[in-house]
């Protein structure tokens, strides 16, 4: 059993550094010292590295190597490039309840170059923002994961929303109090931005308002990163149309679970 080690922040920044879209949230914690990181060092740099947080997020290989630490954290979900958390799943599953949510290979994409301009109405959400929001994040949760966070955790996600907001990392377009398009940033490094929870009111969706959007955040976000990248259940047809309709193109696989 190989052993375990903290790794100093130069060496995960490296590591993250050798695949930056698959570990763009990885690198993104380490940077904002969150969590706590564990290691398998080879050589002088690391051969796998597992996040412990309220998700668990491995990279590597042979990820295996964490499933006691895994199975001790109390997390919620696991994510990451689909062979590292296929790898750490079966180390775990024999000793655990089924999940409530497997999703395999969910495609990751990305985009370099610019979209054309979609004229939205899209802007940098602002405190004032939170109560529109709020609901809007929930059924986005919910659409991916399955769970209400505003049932099962109401004030921690509320918390949540509100430091996205505050620390720039969420975007909107609304017309008389109705949502046009929305998402945040996961994950935010020098090499890649991850986007999350992009999301249309229902009632709004097929009139084209989130590829507007959509592309007029990449477009935002380009001017300051080289890649905009994010993931998505396999299933998610609409979604996936909606990505490359924009021109992202797919770049690997992950793999989350929801414990």
């Amino acid at each position: 059993m190989a052993k375990l080690r903290t790794p100093p922040l130069e060496q995960v920044l490296a590591f993250c550094a050798e695949n930056p879209v698959e570990r763009v949230f990885l690198e993104d914690l380490a940077r904002r010292g969150l969590g706590r990181f564990l290691a398998v060092p080879q050589d002088g740099s690391l051969q796998a590295l597992c996040h412990f947080g309220m998700n668990i997020g491995p990279a590597g290989l042979d990820c295996g190597v964490f499933a006691r630490r895994a199975l001790a954290s109390g997390a919620r979900m696991i994510v990451g490039a689909e062979s590292s958390v296929n790898d750490l799943w079966d180390g775990i599953a024999r000793h655990r309840p089924p999940p409530r949510r497997d999703s395999p290979s969910e495609p990751v994409y990305e985009l370099r170059e610019k979209p054309a301009p979609g004229d939205s109405g899209l802007r940098l959400a602002t405190s004032s923002d939170l109560d529109l929001l709020l609901p809007a994040c929930a059924a986005a949760h919910e659409e991916e994961l399955s769970v209400n966070p505003l049932e099962c955790d109401p004030v921690g996600f509320r918390q949540r929303t509100r430091i996205q907001i505050v620390s720039g990392r969420s975007w909107l377009w609304s017309e008389d109090g109705h949502i046009r398009f929305k998402a945040e940033a996961s994950a935010w490094t020098p090499s890649s931005i991850q986007l999350q929870q992009v999301w249309t009111d229902p009632e709004l969706r097929g009139r084209g308002y989130a590829r507007r959007a959509l592309g007029d955040l990449c477009r935002l976000l380009l001017e300051s990163t080289p890649s905009v990248c994010l993931f998505v259940r396999a299933e998610n047809e609409r979604a996936i149309g909606l990505y490359e309709s924009i021109g992202m193109k797919q770049v690997g696989l992950f793999r989350s679970i929801v414990l």
